[in-house]
């Protein structure tokens, strides 16, 4: 399915993923389950296989530690430069995405998401800045928001360093790192931040109070359930947190109009799949540029398996096109909303 700007279809898993979702679900950890304890559910992820696909090839990675919000720890990124050539003019000034990866705000970081940042990296021609952003139950709410903002501040002043345009940046994520892109555009238009060109969300977390039909209908025998999603909640929030707070749930905020354009990827066997598609909606009424690339047959998490799943393919093109679109924008017209707007 190539972009587009308004699905209705919902339906069952792909015979194609299925082998695929039995699979993960059998290595990953019973969060909420018999695994309630954070560090034992990232020891387990730790021993499960590695992917046998070879990593995509890119020009060069850096691993380096930029500045924290005021009173926090140095943030680890790593650096994705692209080859020379590629979906961008020879050596004019790239465009950057700010990368964040999902895991529920729990699990996961640079090495479990390091495919997907090259693939966007190589696919794009894009200087990647994926984030390793602190974890809860550590560090909960707001912590991961400030430690997210604060790299995109770092990226917009250090844009030129990095060989990128600082009018061409994307946020951009995953899951929970979706909910940090969402999260962190709002802040940016709100604080008078960087000027966030696009961002792009893949199968976002944007309500966290978790009343959308899709976690009903997706509960559980898509790899992720809704008592993985209540788990990644608690954890992220505590016994005190508020799940309705609009940097915890962005679809929840007074005012979206004036945001970057927006492209939205969601999967039809996904419990987060509804409020991914009414943050969506919710965005072009405000008047938001927006695109959408729904797949009903897809699950969470599909996106980063795109040797497998031509379905992934086709999101990850349709993801690039979006992110090159920033520069095309400002080269020829300097409109928001781009090729796919």
């Amino acid at each position: 399915m190539s972009i587009e700007e308004t699905s209705d279809a919902v339906d069952r898993l792909a015979p194609e993923a299925r082998p695929l979702v039995d699979a993960m679900a059998a290595v990953f950890p019973d969060l909420g389950g018999a695994v309630t304890d954070a560090a034992e559910a990232r020891r387990i992820l730790a021993a499960a296989p590695a992917a046998p696909f070879p990593a995509p090839v890119v020009g060069a990675v850096e691993d380096r530690e930029i500045p924290g919000p005021p009173g926090a720890p140095p943030i680890p990124v790593r650096i994705y430069r692209p080859e020379s050539g590629g979906a961008t003019d020879g050596d004019a000034p790239r465009p950057v995405v700010v990368f964040f990866h999902g895991g529920g705000w729990v699990i996961c970081d640079l090495d479990s998401h390091d495919s997907t940042a090259r693939g966007l990296c190589r696919d794009a021609g894009a200087v990647v800045v994926s984030v390793d952003y602190r974890l809860a139950p550590e560090s909960r709410f707001p912590a991961a928001v400030e430690d997210a903002y604060a790299a995109v501040c770092w990226v917009a002043g250090h844009a030129g360093e990095l060989g990128a345009d600082p009018c061409a940046l994307t946020v951009a994520g995953d899951s929970a790192g979706g909910n940090l892109a969402a999260v962190v555009a709002q802040i940016a238009r709100d604080e008078d931040g960087p000027r966030i060109a696009r961002q792009v969300l893949v199968y976002p977390a944007t309500d966290a109070r978790q009343k959308a039909g899709s976690f009903d209908a997706n509960a559980a025998g898509y790899f992720l359930t809704a008592a993985h999603c209540r788990w990644f909640r608690d954890q992220y929030l505590g016994s005190d947190g508020d799940p309705a707070h609009p940097h915890v749930s962005p679809l929840l905020a007074e005012d979206l109009a004036g945001l970057p354009a927006a492209h939205v990827v969601t999967a039809g066997c996904d419990p987060l799949c509804d409020e991914g598609r009414a943050y969506a909606t919710a965005l072009r009424a405000a008047g938001v540029p927006v695109t959408e690339s729904h797949f009903p047959h897809m699950f969470h998490g599909f996106f980063g398996f795109p040797e497998l799943l031509g379905d992934a393919r086709q999101a990850r093109a349709d993801v690039a096109q979006v992110i090159v679109s920033s520069v095309r924008d400002r080269k020829n017209s300097g409109n928001t909303g781009g090729s796919a707007g």
